[in-house]
Formats: C-alpha cells, structure tokens, sequence
C-alpha cells in the first residue's frame, strides 16, 4: 500500500480558538473539515511543507520555529496509507483568508467535534481539547 506523508496544523487564534477548513467541491472527501495543510513534497521536511502550504491556501506566514509538534494520525484508506504530523502554532504574519475555495472556521476546542471530519483527523480532536 502506498505511503502518503502529509503535514497539518491546528493554527490557534488570541481567544484560544482552532481554525479548521472545509474540503472544497471536487476533491476527495469535500465538504469534511480538516486541520490545514498538505502533502509534503520530495525534498522537504514536515515543517517546510506546513509553512508553504500556509502561505499557499491561507495566504500567511510562519517560520519553521513557530510550529510545535503536537502529535500525529496514523490511518490506512482504501487505496493508501496516510501519515500526518500534526504541529500547533499561535505566531503567523497576515490575516487568514481562503486561497483555494475552501470555507474556514475558528472553533473552541469543545467544539470541534460538532465538525464533520476525514477518519485520520478524528483522534486528534481529543488530543487538541485536551492540550487547549
């Protein structure tokens, strides 16, 4: 089975809030709310990755020492097996805004079970309530 490394963050705001973005229309589980991030490319680390794929899709910047490593998802789908390190940031440059059609939300913590999710970002939400 194919290994596939992705990288996520779960970005927290001044009010202690997640951000979590909505898979757009046309790609594989749209409309499930997901931690950002990406696949890592050749080449990169998870950190590099994260801090690209932010500015990509969200149109912020951060630094590789603004990323803390919370934990990660281990989770086998039907054609591919997914890797996810999941980090924590709170510092970025910029207001957040949606670059690639997906709709955002801050959440409280106590809230995110309330979002519909991919089967790999489902045991992190127990992890993130817990560290917030």
């Amino acid at each position: 089975m194919k290994m596939v490394l992705v990288t996520a963050v779960a970005l927290v705001d001044a009010d202690g809030r997640v951000l979590l973005a909505q898979r757009p229309e046309g790609k594989s589980m749209a409309g499930l709310w997901e931690f950002p991030g990406g696949k890592v490319e050749p080449g990169e680390t998870p950190e590099t990755a994260l801090v690209r794929e932010l500015h990509e899709e969200l149109g912020i910047d951060t630094h590789t020492s603004c990323l803390a490593p919370l934990t990660f998802a281990s989770h086998s789908y039907d054609d591919f097996h997914l890797l996810m390190p999941l980090f924590v940031c709170r510092r970025w440059k910029g207001i957040v805004q949606p670059r690639e059609g997906q709709k955002l939300a801050w959440v409280r913590a106590k809230d995110l079970r309330s979002y519909e999710m991919p089967p790999a970002d489902v045991p992190l939400t127990p992890i993130i309530q817990s560290w917030l």
